[in-house]
């Protein structure tokens, strides 16, 4: 229904729509909507999971006053985004996507190409009004710092505020766009007169672009405007921080280098957005000097090489080691690797489906030890060395696992309700449906259902997002899950994508930054973890398993990974999954770039890799008999390049990297090395060292 508020009473108007509601997860063409008469105000009511319906009526009765903002920009026609027509399928070409708009994604293009939206970024309406006023900034250890006071202006509703700062840098060798979201803070709730102070601060060397020929992080001399307002075409300059000379951030090394001719759009600052009274703001704003070099300094030119660890002499113990003894600290993760076969590791770096040896894979009924759960790693080398299981759950607004299940008095399963709905699974007569013994007894798992990421991160408050992962880390505890296969959090780079639900924002800091509050709040239960996905540029649907993502590396750095990175630095999750797509003609899941050099190596991350479901699988035609311009990612070149589970794991994976273990150049399609297969199993072992499969009853 839409909804409006007239003297004091809410009118229903039945409109002809399609549909008399709403239950959207991503953005909508609103030009019907706004073309109506006598509608004030249009509520978005998001998937909010189990406690959206009590949600609604709070607001809709007066209780709670709305405080979200969108984290998307939302446009006045579809049209009006910069991929509109080259985007997935709409092109005819769903083998090869060119991201030729670079680093102009969501307001970064509205803002810097001329184009007004329907709602702003960051927009969002409230009961009662704010006042906003910027105290001070100033910059403050290398971090620019913004006092600001937040006054509720109104007469009668209480309510929270977003405040939002952005920055502006100045023309130089490389282009910028018109601004960029640099933080972010929501206040407590505000009594009508009431007011509260809120400090943003951000490092300076988050106003830095990346430029691909000097491959490093640099701030380029000149004024870098500071903004403050409660979105992103509602604020004011607020302070500058001027520059003298230009500086390196951080030196690193080019990777990921695009694979063909593409040209990348560039903004006429003559379009850039503005509003009367920003030429006066900018004369009148204090300006802060800034002269220390904040230099890092931390990368390297060229990539690190892999440690050998053939040929060397490595101690050797004839007692046979176990997870015990690396859990006791009486003996390391390497060790207990040094002791397993080819065959032995090779198994502990693929999921449970392989060869039929364990059990099958589909995603929503692949778990022994829990019903409906994603899958599991093996469980083959339990007896003898105690190397448990971890078990895998699917989300992302919450866990995704079988509502019931009914076993017999022995223990075996006879039904199963699968996790993903539908007609209820049973073991017993071939198939056909056949009444479960009298003695039989039914489980149930039914979890909490969290708000879907967009609207998590359109509630632009970290601890309810933080609240929301505190949630689903106390279910894994109960049902025994080790990493849950969530957040989602690509780019939302085109309304049309199939999976923006799952993803947060347009914007790599909320993404990352929500991602991060979310995995601390997982993560805050022992043994628990969250796996951040899909690494990355998985911002389209049509033939993700197979299609060459083409962006820049300055693209890729300061939009489709930064949001990763924030996660990873901030929160350290125990997993990350890789994606389906290729990068500049390279799998993802095969890239030693992308998650070598740049997760581990450079952002520190010290968990484990694993790859999207059937990332090796061979192609298959698709609904109209299509077969794939391009192949599937190489189970041995998933080893080589450090993602070190692979599941769900085929007979075919296991042959194909024991094939390859010690091969030389020609003789198989990648080359590995016994050492490569065991680091990876090494950062497996670690991972489960500390995870909850050691506290389960057994």
């Amino acid at each position: 229904s839409i909804v409006r508020v007239e003297r004091k009473k809410f009118i229903f108007q039945n409109l002809p729509l399609d549909k008399s509601h709403f239950i959207t997860g991503g953005v909508i063409d609103t030009t019907f909507l706004r073309g109506q008469t006598g509608i004030d105000a249009l509520l978005l009511m998001g998937q909010a999971g189990a406690a959206g319906g009590d949600a609604l009526a709070d607001i809709l009765g007066g209780k709670v006053t709305p405080c979200g903002h969108l984290a998307a920009t939302w446009a006045e026609d579809y049209g009006d985004y910069p991929n509109a027509d080259n985007y997935g399928h709409r092109n005819g070409n769903i083998d090869d996507e060119y991201y030729t708009e670079g680093i102009y994604v969501g307001y970064r293009w509205f803002d810097s190409f001329g184009k007004t939206p329907a709602y702003p970024f960051g927009y969002g309406k409230s009961y009662t009004s704010f006042d906003v006023n910027v105290l001070k900034a100033d910059i403050e250890d290398d971090r620019i710092a913004v006092l600001v006071r937040v006054t509720n202006a109104g007469s009668r509703y209480a309510g929270r505020e977003v405040v939002q700062v952005y920055t502006s840098s100045p023309a130089g060798k490389l282009d910028k766009p018109y601004q960029e979201l640099a933080a972010y803070a929501k206040t407590r709730k505000l009594l009508p007169g009431e007011s509260e102070e809120l400090t943003l601060t951000f490092p300076v060397s988050s106003m830095a672009s990346y430029d691909e020929v000097r491959a490093a992080w640099i701030l380029e001399k000149g004024d870098y405007l500071i903004r403050v307002g409660t979105h992103s075409r509602a604020t004011k300059v607020s302070g500058i921080v001027r520059l003298e000379e230009d500086m390196v951030c951080r030196k690193l090394a080019n990777v990921l280098a695009l694979d063909c001719e593409m040209e990348s759009i560039c903004p006429d600052r003559k379009l850039f957005y503005t509003y009367p009274s920003e030429a006066e703001e900018t004369a009148q704003a204090p300006i802060i000097i800034f002269r220390e070099d904040i230099a890092e300094n931390t990368g390297s030119e060229e990539l690190p090489k892999k440690a050998e660890e053939e040929g060397k002499e490595k101690s050797v113990t004839k007692k046979l080691l176990t997870m015990d003894d690396v859990i006791s600290g009486a003996c390391t993760a390497e060790e207990l690797a040094e002791q397993l076969t080819a065959e032995e590791l090779t198994a502990l770096c693929l999921g449970t489906a392989r060869g039929g040896q364990e059990e099958s894979s589909t995603i929503g009924a692949a778990s022994a030890s829990c019903p409906g759960a994603a899958g599991e790693t093996t469980s083959i080398m339990c007896k003898d060395r105690n190397i448990r299981n971890m078990i895998l759950a699917d989300g992302p607004a919450g866990l995704r696992l079988s509502p019931s299940y009914t076993v017999d008095a022995g223990g075996h399963m006879v039904k199963q309700e699968p996790a993903l709905g539908g007609d209820v699974i049973t073991m017993l007569g071939d198939g056909k449906e056949v009444e479960a013994p009298e003695d039989a007894v039914t489980h149930y798992q039914y979890c909490t259902a969290i708000p879907i990421a967009t609207l998590l991160a359109q509630t632009w408050d970290l601890d309810a997002v933080r609240m929301a992962g505190d949630i689903v880390g106390s279910e894994m505890e109960e049902f025994g899950i080790t990493l849950w296969l969530a957040p989602g959090m690509n780019i939302q780079r085109n309304p049309l994508c199939g999976r923006n639900f799952e993803y947060y924002s347009e914007d790599p800091l909320v993404s990352g930054l929500c991602a991060a509050a979310d995995t601390l709040g997982v993560q805050s239960h022992k043994g628990v973890g969250t796996t951040i996905k899909h690494f990355a540029c998985n911002n389209q649907e049509d033939n993700r398993a197979y299609n060459i993502s083409h962006v820049t590396e300055r693209a890729l750095r300061e939009i489709y990974l930064r949001g990763f990175e924030i996660a990873v630095k901030q929160a350290q999750p125990l997993s990350i999954m890789s994606s389906y797509n290729m990068i500049n003609g390279v799998h993802a899941a095969n890239s030693e770039e992308l998650l070598t050099k740049i997760a581990r190596q450079e952002w520190g991350f010290a968990g484990i890799f694993m790859t999207d479901w059937g990332t090796t699988a061979s192609p298959k035609p698709d609904l109209e008999g299509r077969m794939p311009k391009y192949g599937c990612a190489s189970a041995a070149a998933c080893i080589r390049a450090g993602n070190d589970l692979i599941m769900p794991g085929s007979q075919e994976d296991v042959d194909e990297i024991l094939a390859s273990v010690g091969a030389s150049e020609g003789e198989v399609k990648c080359p590995i090395t016994l050492g490569e297969l065991r680091a990876c199993a090494v950062r497996i072992l670690k991972v489960l060292a500390k995870s909850n499969a050691y506290d389960r009853n057994r």
